[in-house]
């Protein structure tokens, strides 16, 4: 087994391992539209990519808490009516990667704020399911709300705990502030990658910056 400075690796989805981007474009021209709004920019893209959709239809799009959660539920619906891994690339590199990872017997889990049954979806169809543990991305509360990065990352460490994972040395491997900003609460480092959609500055307080998947195994399993 090699040896790693960490116990698990914690994985972002959107941005990180996955790039769905072609998909959320469309899906928003429609739901803008069904406010009379009009559609959003192309080059905004990337803003709308991993914090949770009802805090971004309230920044990004102006709409008020009631219409985001509306908003919210016809944006789910149209990802169901197209399929959740329609329209959804796997980075070059990002598989070999988590293979590696796993064979150096280190334990991955996602957390991702993506709901859970779309990284699940994803997952499954491009066959990456075995190289996890345990899967954790957002869940809905009694509103239809998804919850945050936080309680992502904790809900992920609680499932690999049970599933008898030293959790004692987790690092978490994403591509946006806000999982900086949902991992520091909890302690946990940031590997940042720049293959998703952060932008410049983003990665202030990351642990370290990386621009390929090659250059991030070389820290998560040094000397290999």
């Amino acid at each position: 087994m090699a040896v790693s400075p960490y116990s698990c690796v914690l994985w972002d989805v959107d941005g990180t391992i996955a790039d769905a981007s072609a998909g959320i474009l469309p899906r928003l021209i429609e739901v803008f539209a069904s406010f009379g709004l009009p559609a959003p920019p192309a080059r905004e893209l990337s803003r709308w990519i991993g914090p949770p959709m009802f805090e971004s239809f309230q920044e990004l799009a102006g709409l008020s808490e009631q219409h985001a959660h509306r908003a919210v539920r016809e944006y789910r619906e149209l990802a169901a009516r197209d399929g959740y891994a329609a329209s959804v690339r796997i980075y070059p590199g990002v598989p070999e990667a988590l293979r590696a990872v796993k064979a150096a017997g280190i334990p991955q889990a996602t957390a991702s704020s993506k709901p859970e049954n779309q990284v699940l979806a994803i997952l499954e169809h491009y066959q990456l399911m075995d190289d996890f543990v345990i899967v954790a991305g957002a869940l809905p509360d009694a509103a239809g709300l998804h919850d945050g990065k936080e309680a992502v990352l904790r809900r992920a460490l609680h499932r690999l705990a049970d599933a008898g994972v030293d959790v004692s040395r987790p690092v978490l491997i994403g591509d946006r502030l806000h999982d900086i900003e949902g991992a520091a609460p909890l302690g946990i480092p940031v590997v940042f990658v720049t293959w998703g959609f952060g932008e410049p500055g983003e990665s202030a307080g990351a642990v370290a910056e990386v621009a390929t998947p090659e250059q991030l195994l070389r820290i998560l399993l040094p000397g290999v």
